[in-house]
């Protein structure tokens, strides 16, 4: 019995070994001398980004996060690990830890951009602490005051609440008639209700401001099937296709 125990770890350590040893080998050339140029200067943090972005560029995120925290064990409080942490996170669309990762970066930083985008979670997340980012904001210039009006309006939406989304979606337009989400969200919430010549006459609102706007003809699709102009909903989409950024638009196709 106590050779067999001998015997299965020297197993276990062989195979560790070896192990170790090819995914040493399986590293590639780029990500080596990047770690080998962190080894040289730790607190560098412009190469502790360079590694980020490797991975990122490579669609490692949770290496690229994995980097990230690592870096910021050693300064928990960098705005600009922290911003990185949380863009990571939102890029990789996992919400839960993005709202996370930006409630610890305006703890840090109370910048009006980290604000509204910890507003715009919160929102679609139905939380209603997205009211006190958008009041935060409205309490700011007409370009911080359109952004808060446009969170209130997508909460409202969130919550079911679509007239008052609406409402507020009217008052963004007002103080910026080129705001395509709010265009966009107004539409939906016009779809929802099942008012779809108004929606169709928002969406052109928006394609007046932007000609190549996907997403006006993928909800210009949606609404014309709804009115049973399939034809009419086919070349919509196909536009949709057309302007999207990489042509894969796969709620048109």
């Amino acid at each position: 019995m106590n050779k067999l125990i001998i015997l299965f770890f020297a197993v276990a350590i062989a195979s560790c070994n070896n192990n170790t040893g090819s995914s040493n080998a399986d590293i590639p050339e780029q990500e080596k001398k990047l770690r080998e140029q962190i080894a040289q200067h730790p607190d560098s943090l412009v190469l502790k980004e360079n590694l980020v972005q490797y991975f990122v560029n490579n669609g490692n995120y949770n290496q690229a996060i994995t980097e990230t925290e690592h870096a910021l064990q050693k300064d928990s409080s960098n705005e600009k690990l922290l911003y990185m942490r949380a863009v990571l996170f939102f890029d990789n669309e996992d919400t839960t830890n993005a709202i996370h990762a930006w409630e610890k970066l305006i703890k840090v930083s109370a910048n009006p951009e980290y604000i509204k985008t910890l507003g715009f979670l919160y929102a679609i997340t139905k939380d209603p602490l997205a009211l006190d980012m958008s009041n935060l904001l409205m309490s700011g210039s007409d370009h911080t005051r359109n952004e808060g009006l446009f969170i209130q309006g997508l909460y409202y939406s969130k919550i079911g609440q679509k007239e008052n989304a609406i409402t507020l979606f009217n008052q963004c337009l007002s103080l910026d008639y080129t705001n395509l989400m709010a265009y966009r969200e107004k539409a939906i919430a016009e779809y929802d209700l099942g008012k779809y010549l108004e929606a169709l006459k928002t969406l052109e609102l928006a394609l007046a401001v932007k000609q190549t706007y996907d997403e006006a003809y993928y909800w210009m699709g949606r609404c014309f099937e709804k009115l049973g102009k399939k034809e009419e909903a086919i070349k919509n989409y196909q536009m949709a296709i057309q302007f999207e950024e990489d042509h894969n638009y796969p709620e048109a196709k």
